[in-house]
């Protein structure tokens, strides 16, 4: 009896150990998910911004550029013409390729009179 229940423990560690790597690697997927979400919402912010920015007749770059927290600066790209402003956000991840190919892009324009 005492042989049986040891086993069952046994097993029982067995198959936690084996989840932890699955446990892990669903949280990290769920939390880069939410960190391109988190910067699609960046990106559309700015590029409203920036139209705002044309419309008043300002720099569309520097008001992107304002509108977006510190640690996203660094990830942005800006594109503007005369009525449409493009944001470009790099998401933050571990991997720089991983960022690259979830980059989240937003447009907004103004029409000028």
């Amino acid at each position: 009896m005492r042989r049986r229940l040891a086993e069952q423990r046994g097993q029982a560690l067995v198959e936690v150990v084996g989840a932890v790597p699955a446990i892990i690697l669903v949280g990290l997927v769920l939390a880069q998910a939410l960190a391109v979400g988190y910067s699609a919402v960046l990106a559309g912010s700015a590029a409203q911004a920036g139209a705002l920015a044309l419309a008043d007749g300002r720099s569309a770059r520097a008001a992107v550029r304002h509108a977006i927290p510190g640690w996203s600066r660094a990830r942005v790209e800006v594109v503007s013409t005369a009525e449409t402003v493009r944001v470009k956000l790099r998401p933050p991840s571990p991997l720089g390729v991983l960022a690259r190919k979830l980059a989240v892009t937003a447009e907004a324009g103004v029409e000028l009179p």
